[in-house]
């Protein structure tokens, strides 16, 4: 397809990790980014770090007043929006400074308070679609778009209903089965909006050290950040696609639901 519009992305939980490098490489690319950080301050410094047309906006996905007030800004300024890309999420809202394994611990089916299941949920689930449904109207405005959203293999329940798969015991009811209902709403999403200018893709990072889990992943954020850029530039896969790191999924790409 030709796109001769100017692009124009918002990517949420742009200020760190793997949300700031995805930011860094679409404007490298020529983007103007909207770098989206629920504290105006860390966005500002993050936006000087980044060469190209970046700018700072206010988002708190689980606000709807800072969503509608983000929406109202890029309308002002452009009129549409080209890329969207959701990538603010939360794996915890218990006990802080606690060990990935014991936050994932506490987060089992079995035990997990149900008021912390909701609260990450309320992030990573709710919130997500809800600054999506926001910016749709934005979205279809522009000559083609984009919707990408951050999961995570843990969320694939072919994976993990496998009892050789090695991590399968991370797969928590909070933060893991977030990313499975995440899949499965916009798997739906991608389906409604098959005859519109818009594609939905899905990707996984793979297992990268960020504060989601307390820096004990092991691949570096730079690492991590190579297949989320990969999707966020390409403009020719096809929609409804889920796809992770090719260490993980193969030459492919293509992650199992």
């Amino acid at each position: 397809m030709q796109n001769d519009q100017q692009k124009v992305a918002l990517v949420s939980g742009a200020n760190t990790g793997v949300g700031f490098q995805i930011a860094k490489a679409l404007a490298e690319k020529g983007y103007t980014v909207y770098c989206g950080s629920r504290n105006p301050e860390k966005g500002t410094v993050a936006v000087s770090k980044i060469a190209g047309d970046a700018r700072a906006i206010q988002l708190d996905i689980t606000d709807s007043d800072s969503v509608s007030a983000a929406v109202e800004k890029i309308e002002t300024e452009h009129g549409y929006l080209s890329l969207l890309v959701n990538n603010a999420a939360i794996s915890t809202v218990g006990q802080p400074g606690r060990s990935m394994e014991e936050m994932l611990g506490a987060q089992r089916a079995s035990v997990v308070p149900i008021n912390e299941l909701k609260a990450v949920w309320e992030t990573n689930v709710f919130g997500t679609l809800a600054v999506t449904q926001a910016f749709l109207p934005l979205l279809k405005k522009a000559q083609y778009a984009r919707i990408v959203t951050l999961s995570s293999s843990l969320g694939s329940l072919t994976i993990n209903s496998n009892p050789e798969n090695p991590y399968r015991s991370a797969f928590d009811a909070a933060y893991g089965a977030s990313k499975t209902a995440l899949n499965g709403i916009f798997l739906s999403l991608a389906i409604d909006l098959e005859a519109s200018n818009i594609k939905v893709h899905l990707v996984s990072p793979g297992f990268t050290a960020t504060a989601l889990n307390n820096f004990q992943g092991t691949d570096s954020v730079e690492e991590g950040s190579l297949e989320p850029i990969r999707v966020a530039l390409s403009e020719d896969l096809p929609t409804g696609s889920f796809t992770g790191p090719e260490k993980d999924s193969g030459e492919n790409h293509i992650l199992p639901w």
